[in-house]
């Protein structure tokens, strides 16, 4: 085998890893994951991992910035697809529910139980968690901020308070669709902005039509 066909053996079996870390986070913790954990779950030897992440915090690292990537791909770039304004902020978070609703981790959101898990433990992956909620806080506000200068939305519309509304919905349905039903949490969550934005948008026929 070549160079390079060892290193994109090497970087497949990397992203396999980190799927199945990412998994188990969701279910028991984020500081409950090991490379024991994960190499069990995978069939495979404790050492093959140790050659990639020499530390629990090492690895712990990596799935916070694999899920970084997975967000990005399943939710941030399909919005951003979306033309900017009214309909991109709708796009957002309707990809968020999407992909909580997709099931695609077992334990719902991965950065909702890190965050909770983490906020009262000082330390460096409290740190690197309060700072993609910074950022993702940051988006979700530039992205309202837009629909505002693009005239979607009244001028007196508070971007930060958009955006804070947006995450509070999100945070609130992926909790509640584990413990009172997916469906009906869901629904709720999209008819509570779409019930919002209808009062604060200039032309609110621009929204989808809500069964």
């Amino acid at each position: 085998m070549t160079q390079d066909g060892r290193l994109i053996r090497g970087e497949r079996t990397r992203a396999a890893v980190l799927d199945q870390a990412l998994r188990l986070a969701t279910v028991s913790g984020l500081d409950g994951l090991s490379l024991s954990q994960v190499a069990d779950a995978l069939g495979v030897s404790k050492s093959g991992l140790f050659a990639h992440w020499r530390s629990k915090e090492a690895l712990q690292l990596a799935v916070i910035d694999h899920a970084r990537a997975q967000w990005t791909d399943q939710v941030v770039r399909p919005a951003l697809a979306e033309p900017a304004g009214l309909r991109r902020l709708w796009a957002v978070h309707e990809r968020r529910l999407g992909f909580y609703e997709a099931g695609a981790l077992p334990g719902g959101c991965f950065f909702s139980n890190a965050h909770f898990e983490f906020n009262a433990r000082p330390g460096v992956i409290r740190d690197r968690l309060a700072a993609e909620q910074s950022a993702w806080m940051d988006f979700l506000t530039r992205v309202a901020t837009e629909a505002v200068e693009l005239g979607d939305l009244r001028a007196g519309t508070d971007p930060a308070q958009l955006a804070y509304l947006i995450e509070a919905l999100g945070v609130c349905a992926v909790m509640q669709a584990a413990v009172l039903g997916a469906a009906p949490t869901f629904r709720h969550a999209r008819r509570a902005l779409h019930d919002h934005l209808r009062t604060v948008a200039h032309h609110p026929e621009d929204l989808p039509e809500l069964i």
